[in-house]
């Protein structure tokens, strides 16, 4: 008898940043060709939980979101710890393929990555990430710094239907570019990168110029329907 195959639990973050004329864009990335799983498509940054992303270590090492709270916001389906890990993934996806890191101090204060040398430490760190060479908690640790749950706001949830060999129960973040960041132009799961408004990466589509999948269309068609970034923030209660 047929049995569908058991999704697995991941995360994807939507970043996004204000234009100057009160519109909005999306950070989107194109997967190598090469890869077996969507090469070449565009998407947002994301990827399955891992076994620390709900360890002891990693959410001493969160701020902004506890996991009841994180429980409470995904509508209790899940333990309060699988519930947080929902975050940390998305925070720690983001930092791997794009180089963005939603964290603060132990002070409390926003991550400044403007010198040179400390972006170059942390790029070289985030590598070591990707590697499997360090974990996530350790990273943080070693450098001062907290996860910042608080950046990442729950957007909506999906699973593949069960129709596909590879199924994936997700949930989708939304998330400010931090100030004085900037995402990798590429990286070992990007071949390249690209600022761009749903309404234009979804006509790109729709041209057969820009490949995409459908939980990545349904997220631009929801946020396509927002006239400007001001209304887009003000929803979601977005934070810098």
């Amino acid at each position: 008898m047929w049995q569908p195959v058991e999704p697995n639990k991941a995360s994807t973050v939507v970043l996004l940043r204000p234009q100057d004329h009160g519109k909005f864009e999306v950070l989107m990335t194109r997967r190598p060709a090469k890869m077996k799983f969507l090469g070449g498509y565009y998407v947002f940054p994301g990827g399955s939980l891992r076994k620390r992303d709900h360890s002891e270590a990693m959410f001493d090492r969160c701020r902004g979101v506890s996991p009841q709270q994180a429980r409470d916001i995904l509508g209790n389906q899940l333990s309060p710890e699988i519930s947080l890990a929902h975050w940390v993934a998305a925070i720690r996806e983001l930092f791997e393929e794009a180089g963005i890191l939603l964290a603060v101090t132990e002070t409390g204060e926003l991550l400044d990555l403007s010198q040179g040398d400390e972006k170059e430490r942390l790029d070289q760190k985030r590598r070591a990430l990707v590697k499997g060479e360090l974990d996530f908690p350790s990273l943080l640790e070693s450098e001062g710094l907290y996860c910042d749950a608080g950046k990442a706001v729950f957007f909506y949830h999906r699973v593949t239907p069960e129709i596909y060999s590879m199924r994936f129960d997700t949930r989708f973040y939304l998330a400010q570019l931090p100030s004085g960041q900037t995402p990798l132009s590429s990286s070992e799961e990007v071949d390249d990168s690209v600022w761009i408004t749903p309404e234009q990466a979804l006509e790109s589509c729709n041209r057969g110029e820009f490949p995409l999948i459908p939980p990545t269309t349904t997220s631009l068609e929801i946020l396509d329907k927002f006239d400007s970034w001001k209304e887009l923030r003000s929803e979601y209660r977005l934070l810098e």
